[in-house]
């Protein structure tokens, strides 16, 4: 298993060409920077249940403008205006937020286990 570090330098050094992606990788190393020792979902999840109440629950970003603007390309941001406007007619930003969370889980979990073989 990797350590902290290492698997920052990982993450960090994977290409990112959408907005999406890098705001994935943004919650990623956040979340590694949270933890100490493994890496497994429930010590991700913080007491949460899962991400949808992770999310909802304030253990990451709060305010719709700041998702917004991690997660949207410019364009999008600006047709949102600035997360003003709910991102889809199915979605709220926080639930925008913990798929973005659940990817970033599965990131590093991926990162993670690529250490061990």
């Amino acid at each position: 298993m990797k350590t902290n570090i290492e698997l920052v330098a990982t993450i960090t050094a994977m290409p990112a060409r959408s907005a999406w992606r890098r705001g994935v990788k943004a919650y990623a190393l956040e979340m590694i920077e949270g933890v100490e020792g493994g890496f497994a979902q429930v010590t991700l999840l913080n007491g949460a249940e899962n991400w949808r109440a992770y999310s909802y629950g304030g253990c990451a970003l709060i305010y719709d403008a700041d998702i917004a603007e991690r997660l949207c390309a410019p364009g999008e941001y600006a047709k949102t205006r600035q997360g003003g406007r709910a991102p889809n007619s199915r979605e709220t930003w926080l639930d925008v937020q913990a798929r973005a969370l659940a990817q970033a889980s599965t990131l590093i979990a991926r990162v993670s286990k690529e250490g061990s073989k």
